[in-house]
């Protein structure tokens, strides 16, 4: 079985309206609430094998808290340009591209891209995902290649202002 987090990156400071979209970092809430989601798929053993980000600042910054957290070494998080504004069916090209020995991968994206994504894999009732938001979805194969729409099965639904924990 193959399992797949989707991760939204943390909240992003709008500040400096200079910065290009994709060098925009984490505000102050984005710098909490990161460690603290990470946290909650700590405490509940659910546990990557492998992190594969958009290789925008607040995905980066993102992926990097959950790393620390989980015990993850920074230097394996993956980058993939094709992550950034990506689509939903892009998002799926990459995940079919995933290597097979990993089992379990988070990826972090940005919206709406990553919510189309749900919707389609899982026909998830989520509608946006808050930013910092997780949903997992396990599908009953043993090849990401076989990976497609509406062949998963969500399993968890998680974002900071909820109250599960």
């Amino acid at each position: 079985m193959k399992k797949l987090l989707l991760v939204r990156h943390a909240k992003s400071n709008w500040e400096n309206r200079e910065l290009k979209d994709f060098d925009r970092p984490l505000n102050k809430r984005g710098h909490k609430n990161a460690p603290e989601m990470a946290g909650r798929l700590l405490n509940n053993g659910t546990i990557p094998q492998l992190l594969v980000t958009s290789p925008a600042l607040r995905a980066i910054t993102t992926a990097e808290y959950f790393a620390d957290v989980l015990g993850i070494e920074k230097s394996a998080i993956l980058k993939e340009p094709g992550i950034y504004e990506a689509s939903s069916a892009t998002l799926l090209n990459i995940i079919n591209e995933f290597y097979n020995q990993y089992n379990f991968i988070a990826l972090f994206g940005h919206n709406p891209g990553l919510t189309n994504l749900a919707i389609n894999l899982c026909n998830s009732d989520v509608y946006n995902i808050p930013t910092c938001g997780m949903i997992l979805i396990h599908f009953p194969f043993d090849d990401w290649n076989m990976i497609s729409y509406w062949t998963g099965d969500q399993k968890m639904y998680d974002y900071p202002k909820s109250t599960l924990e």
